[in-house]
């Protein structure tokens, strides 16, 4: 997630710069880009704890996971954001090191975690659907089986 960000902040900034009156819509451009890779790498996450887990008990902490991932992905992108608009890339959008590692962690946190969370639980869901559907199958081909079966003598 770290390299999503940092790379939206690239290109981000590279299109404020050739175009500054597109600058709203590509800032809401790239928080939607990292928006739908968070909740699809949640989403991906989730399918395959719940098919890692057929019980819901068993299933891993991915909310401790995501938020660590999130706030890693934070500190990391805005550290590296800064250090590259500082040295070398113009126009990037950072502010001062001691905003961008607390405002800027803060943020990404939130854009990975809330995503990423909603997009496990919606795989999970869809697992356990799944799961569901197939028991209510084998039990209606039980209960068939048992209605149709001939009495013994």
């Amino acid at each position: 997630m770290s390299i999503v960000h940092i790379a939206a902040r690239i290109i981000l900034g590279a299109v404020v710069i050739s175009a500054p009156l597109s600058s709203p819509l590509a800032r809401w451009l790239t928080i939607a880009a990292c928006i739908v890779v968070a909740i699809v790498w949640g989403g991906l996450d989730g399918l395959k704890d719940a098919r890692a887990h057929s019980d819901p008990d068993d299933y891993e902490d991915l909310t401790v996971r995501w938020l660590k991932a999130g706030l890693f992905a934070g500190f990391v992108s805005c550290l590296v954001s800064w250090i590259l608009g500082t040295v070398w890339l113009n126009g990037i959008g950072q502010a001062s090191l001691p905003i961008e590692l607390i405002a800027g962690t803060s943020f990404i946190a939130l854009i990975v975690f809330v995503p990423a969370f909603f997009g496990a639980s919606v795989g999970r869901f869809l697992i356990r659907r799944e799961q569901r559907k197939a028991e209510l199958a084998a039990e209606e081909a039980a209960e068939a089986n048992t209605q149709h079966a001939v009495p013994a003598a």
